[in-house]
């Protein structure tokens, strides 16, 4: 081999070698977003001793209206664990989780209501939860939802219509008005 061709040689594998350092090193100093947990809904995750709430929001129409708790309530121990959820003003719920077993909040079976939500749809509002189990407390800061998304209407509790709305009034259309039809 001569001169040359070693030059080209050795031109194309510092070429390729550039080439798969760059491909390969994306990903070297890029962070890897699976080894980040976050929540990826539009409510919040939360562990208290053995229960682990998932995907936790108040769905309401207003501060001063009722609230539903809506997500999803794993126990992970061998003995059956009361969830109390406490809100604004005095408001409070409380669900039974069985053990080694899960409950969703979204059953109509479970449905566990806050008299008063205590938060704008939009707003995030303290609540403390607390468990029988091992006796512990914290307060975790919940979303509050209104039914603007269609798929939380269903949840919307009794008595937590929007204030100022009413239903409106048919009125005649523009072809039929003045025609006596």
């Amino acid at each position: 081999m001569n001169r040359a061709q070693r030059g080209k040689l050795a031109l194309a594998a510092a070429a390729l070698g550039l080439g798969l350092l760059t491909v390969t090193g994306c990903g070297y100093i890029t962070p890897q977003q699976t080894t980040h947990q976050y929540a990826a809904s539009d409510g919040i995750r939360a562990d208290l001793g053995p229960l682990e709430l998932r995907n936790m929001l108040i769905v309401s129409a207003g501060e001063d209206k009722p609230g539903r708790l809506l997500g999803a309530v794993y126990n992970s121990s061998s003995k059956d664990v009361k969830l109390t959820v406490n809100g604004a003003e005095g408001s409070q719920t409380q669900v039974t989780v069985k053990a080694n077993a899960y409950t969703l909040l979204n059953d109509s079976t479970d449905e566990a209501i806050l008299s008063t939500s205590g938060g704008k749809p939009g707003s995030l509002v303290d609540v403390k939860i607390s468990e029988d189990g091992t006796n512990l407390d914290q307060t975790i800061k919940v979303p509050v939802l209104d039914a603007t998304l269609a798929e939380y209407k269903e949840y919307m509790p009794a008595g937590s219509e929007p204030t100022g709305t009413t239903s409106p009034t048919p009125s005649p259309s523009a072809s039929t008005a003045g025609t006596g039809h």
